[in-house]
């Protein structure tokens, strides 16, 4: 993470990282199949640990945060990391696989997890598709960074994080109190 920092994601070399770990490229290459592969995996854990995905127990609490969670990487320090990895994505196959397999799946799980346990407690109705809700909450958030369409702010992620809920409101009653959606 620290030449990723310092470098960014095209600066930064497979030698640099083995120079740094004191280990061979050939150690690198054992443990990654690629550069874009490790650097994803050295971002996701970092964010894991800094910005895990809620879980209060209040469905509209945890949308909140973690729409506003998703904004301070955005704009936040490794926000410009993470950037160049969806900048990279669009041009570079390799580091669209990495950055799908390392970064999107194992997050999208995640929070498909926290989600699901909303769903078995009734707090989420059980017919709605948890994928399309993830891509409902996010896609606002990958439009802008690849249009270059507007600010990315902590107003947005309220913003998108009410109109969602709206629409999730439309489908059922929600509860303002335990923030449960049930389906009619």
């Amino acid at each position: 993470m620290e030449s990723l920092e310092e470098s960014g994601f095209l600066q930064t070399t497979t030698d640099n990282i083995a120079e740094r770990a004191g280990a061979s490229k050939a150690t690198i290459y054992r443990w990654w199949p690629t550069k874009a592969s490790l650097l994803a995996e050295a971002l996701r854990e970092a964010v894991a640990e800094e910005l895990p995905f809620p879980e209060t127990g209040n469905f509209r609490e945890d949308i909140h945060l973690q729409l506003g969670n998703f904004i301070k990487l955005l704009t936040g320090r490794r926000g410009r990391i993470f950037k160049a990895f969806i900048a990279a994505a669009q041009s570079d196959p390799e580091v669209a696989t990495a950055f799908r397999s390392v970064w999107i799946k194992p997050r999208r799980a995640e929070a498909k997890a926290v989600l699901g346990r909303y769903q078995q407690n009734g707090q989420l109705g059980q017919d709605i598709d948890l994928d399309l809700l993830l891509d409902l909450i996010y896609g606002p958030f990958y439009f802008r960074l690849l249009s270059g369409h507007g600010t990315l702010s902590s107003s947005y992620a309220e913003a998108i994080a009410d109109l969602a809920l709206q629409g999730l409101l439309k489908r059922g009653e929600l509860n303002s109190e335990s923030a449960a959606i049930t389906v009619a």
